[in-house]
Order: C-alpha cells, then sequence, then structure tokens
C-alpha cells in the first residue's frame, strides 16, 4: 500500500544529508567531546561547528547555544531556569503542554501565572501583555507559531513589550524554526526553543538560546557543560544533525523550498474547501507557518478520520502529538472559540521538504471519499441533511 505522511508537525522525516553528517558520531568518531585526546577533539570541533551552525539559523552568538535533548527540556529550562516562589509569569492559553504544565508546577510552586486568553483567529493581544504586567512579572513566554494551526504570534511586538517593562520574555519557536526566518536580535528575546526533528533533524535533539548576560538557572547538576547551562555528556551524533539540519533550513528559506511547501498547502486547503461542505480553516484569518492547514470537518469525529485514513495510507493527526488520544477537544481550538464538536471534528495537514505534488493528489483523493463516508453513518450529519431539506 501506498503511505503518504503529512503529518510534519508531529515530526520531519530526517533528511539524507543529515543522517550523512551524523553517520560517523555513530561509529569511528564516538569521542567524549569532554576529553583531551584526539578524540575528544574531534567530538568537541563537531559539536562547536554546530553550534555555529545553529547560531547563524538564529542570529545569534555561538556561546548563546544551549544543547537540549528538545523543545520540552528547553521550555522547561526557560521556565524553571528563570523563576522563583514569588515570581509572576504571563503565557497564553494555547501553549504547548511544554510550557502549560511547566507553568501548573510553578503555581505549585508560588509562583503565579497569568494565562492570556486569544481571539478567533489564535491571537494574542499584546496590550493583554501590557494590561497583565505587574512589578513582580518575571517572565512573558508566549510561543512563536502554534503547533496545531501553525498561527504566528506578534512577538516582535511582545519582544518590545517585555524589554519597555524590563521583564525577561521567553518564546517557544519549535514549530517555526526552518518555516519562518528567526532573529533573535530583531524579535529581542531573551530564551527561545527549538527542537531538531521538527525541522528534518533526529529526535531528542534540541537548543535554547540564551541572550549574553541572562542568568539561566540549571535543571540538572553535574559536570560544566554547556557553560554550565546543562550538565551532561553531549548527544555528540544528535547535535552534529541539528547543526546540519539548521544549516539546511536555513538555505531553504532563501532557495524556494519554503515557498514550494506553501503553495502545496494552499493547493490541499483551497481544494478542500472547493470540494467539500461544512469546512472551515482554522487560524485562518492570520498569519501561519507555509505548511499547516488545520481544518474543521462538521459532523465528523476527528479520531475516525484520522484512522479511516491511515487505513487507506494517508497520516494526518488531530493535533500535538503529545496529546493523541485525549478524551477532551484541543485547548488550542476551544481558547479559540470553537465548539467541542468542532474542535473534535478538526483535522491538521502538516507539510514538509519532502511532500510532493503527487502525495497532495493522493491526499485530495482520499479526503473526500472518507468525509463523505464518516458522514454517510453520522446520525447528526443526517439530521441536519433533512432540516436543509
Amino acid at each position: 500500500m501506498r503511505r503518504v505522511y503529512v503529518d510534519n508537525n508531529a515530526t520531519t522525516p530526517l533528511l539524507p544529508e543529515v543522517f550523512e553528517a551524523m553517520r560517523p558520531y555513530f561509529g569511528e568518531k564516538f569521542g567524549n567531546a569532554s576529553s583531551i585526546h584526539q578524540q575528544g577533539q574531534q567530538a568537541r570541533s563537531a559539536v562547536e561547528r554546530a553550534r555555529e551552525q545553529v547560531a547563524e539559523l538564529l542570529n545569534c552568538r555561538a556561546a548563546e547555544v544551549v544543547f537540549t535533548s528538545g523543545g520540552t527540556e528547553g521550555d522547561n529550562l526557560a521556565l524553571f531556569g528563570m523563576t522563583a516562589a514569588g515570581d509572576h509569569v504571563i503565557t497564553s492559553s494555547i501553549e504547548h503542554h511544554a510550557v502549560l504544565n511547566s507553568c501548573n508546577r510553578l503555581e505549585a510552586m508560588g509562583c503565579s501565572v497569568t494565562y492570556l486568553p486569544v481571539d478567533g483567529r489564535g491571537l494574542v493581544d499584546p496590550d493583554d501583555i501590557r494590561r497583565a504586567l505587574r512589578p513582580e512579572t518575571k517572565l512573558i513566554s508566549i510561543m512563536f507559531a502554534n503547533n496545531e494551526t501553525g498561527v504566528l504570534q506578534a512577538i516582535n511586538e511582545i519582544g518590545r513589550i517585555a524589554a519597555e517593562a524590563d521583564v525577561y520574555f521567553h518564546t517557544d519557536a519549535v514549530q517555526a524554526a526552518g518555516k519562518v526566518p528567526i532573529d533573535v536580535k530583531e524579535i529581542g528575546c531573551d530564551l527561545l526553543t527549538i527542537s531538531a526533528h521538527k525541522f528534518h533533524g533526529p529526535q531528542g535533539t534540541g537548543a535554547l538560546f540564551v541572550r549574553k548576560g541572562t542568568l539561566l538557572q540549571p535543571l540538572f547538576y553535574g559536570g560544566r557543560h554547556e557553560r554550565s547551562r546543562r550538565a551532561g555528556t553531549e548527544n555528540v551524533a544528535g547535535i552534529v544533525g541539528l547543526g546540519k539540519a539548521a544549516e539546511l533550513a536555513r538555505s531553504g528559506l532563501t532557495d524556494g523550498k519554503v515557498a514550494k511547501i506553501a503553495a502545496l498547502r494552499d493547493r490541499l486547503e483551497n481544494t478542500i474547501l472547493q470540494n467539500i461542505d461544512q469546512v472551515a480553516v482554522n487560524g485562518g484569518g492570520a498569519s501561519r507557518t507555509p505548511n499547516t492547514a488545520n481544518l474543521s470537518f462538521d459532523c465528523i469525529e476527528g479520531e475516525a478520520m484520522v484512522i479511516a485514513l491511515d487505513l487507506k495510507g494517508l497520516a494526518v493527526s488531530t493535533g500535538a502529538a503529545c496529546s493523541s488520544g485525549a478524551i477532551e477537544p484541543s485547548h488550542v481550538l476551544t481558547a479559540m472559540g470553537l465548539s467541542p464538536d468542532r474542535a473534535r471534528g478538526s483535522i491538521r495537514f502538516s507539510l514538509g521538504k519532502q511532500t510532493t505534488d503527487e502525495e497532495v493528489d493522493f491526499a485530495l483523493q482520499l479526503v473526500p471519499e472518507v468525509v463523505s463516508r464518516l458522514r454517510e453513518i453520522s446520525p447528526v450529519w443526517k439530521t441536519a441533511a433533512t432540516l436543509r431539506n
């Protein structure tokens, strides 16, 4: 059976160039990057080269890049590393659970947290951030791009608000990296999280940008790795893969690859809207990452549609992979004002660099068939059809 993968916001396939860059560090170049002999020096050189590649993607100093195990660790390090009991944190209601659950824990530890609402497009109002500021506000954490809808926040304006208030600003850019340009100097953020596997690098590796002069308390205690900001022997192969993926992501922003993905996404989205009734784009009124389309299908159970499409060879999702199987509807979509039923009937299509025109054609062939079949057996759709007639 032919299989087509359009769930790249969950994870992306490793590009061949990335795998080839990593390959030696699984074998002959096995050294510990903290050792001073030749094998160690080879590993250290590879780690520092990757640090430079990530810094070029983010437009920061190499010394401001801290390697982590991925987005969750990066978000946790930013939030727990910058706050203490009595501090106030401002975040949004649509953050990834790596931020939301960290904030829940911060509240249990004596911090106060303000969870800002979003409008129907999924956007935080920067004026709400201004109004939420307090004398004890220590950190603002607002995501760059939403993992479910692809909606891009006004992070440059948020950065200016944070700077004016002399408050630290962290942004979770896990879903933005490789899809839109990232310039930490332009944003004005103090901390920024990325994860390799969201832009065709390896799973289990990420980075946290920490602006020079930002006093960050570590989560782990041990050796002096990463300038004492993240103890533990470096995952050299993973870091090399992250660096190579960052290099390719940076070139992809200008060589037409991202523009091609955007064109494919638009064709997929527009054709579905034209050919299937009772469909809406979630976040369609806002700027979005070029690869993401989140569509709500009336009178459809999203999980049933995911399973039906998967049985025919098309991999999609209802939202965040870490929330797969959750009984509750998406917290992102309900925060945007969708009813529980519409939120449960929403499907995320997310394309990658490997996505082809033929694969989009395959998806466009299957989706109407599956929607039609599921609606035929839906009591709600039958009732609605009777009323329409």
